[in-house]
């Protein structure tokens, strides 16, 4: 069961690089935000960050911080593809329909684009040019 979450796929080489190409840029596209945040969580400024599930605003920061830099991390080399989208996925769906539910589809568009990149990249894996491949082929030898 374990070995499966690690399963790359049976994909043609191209498809494999399309796939890293897509896992780099992504992840650092999305570090890209998730610094900022990292950045206001470990300064010495007050917290000042949108509460939009009601758990507080230091609670809220630090889960969009760690899905926007640890799990883009991971992303990025492959570890862990499929459970890194999933904190990636939540935090853009509250993005688009909490955060920005009021401000029209030109503010939701650009966290619905990640939301479907990261969908795909859940549903297709790391790919063979990964951390998880590597782990996939341990796994069965």
């Amino acid at each position: 069961m374990i070995k499966n979450i690690f399963n790359t796929g049976n994909y043609p080489q191209n498809i494999n690089l399309m796939l890293l190409i897509v896992r780099v840029a992504v992840g650092a596209l999305m570090l890209t935000h998730g610094t900022g945040k990292f950045l206001a969580l470990i300064g010495d400024d007050p917290i000042q960050f949108a509460d939009p599930i009601g758990i507080g605003e230091t609670a809220s920061l630090v889960m969009a911080a760690f899905a926007e830099v640890f799990c883009s991390i991971l992303l990025i080399f492959g570890l862990a593809t499929r459970f890194a989208t999933i904190p990636l996925i939540i935090t853009m769906l509250v993005a688009t329909f909490i955060v920005h539910a009021n401000d029209g589809f030109g503010r939701q568009e650009v966290p619905l684009l990640y939301t479907t990149i990261f969908f795909a990249i859940a549903i297709a894996g790391a790919g063979k040019i990964s951390i998880d491949n590597w782990i996939y082929n341990k796994l069965n030898q």
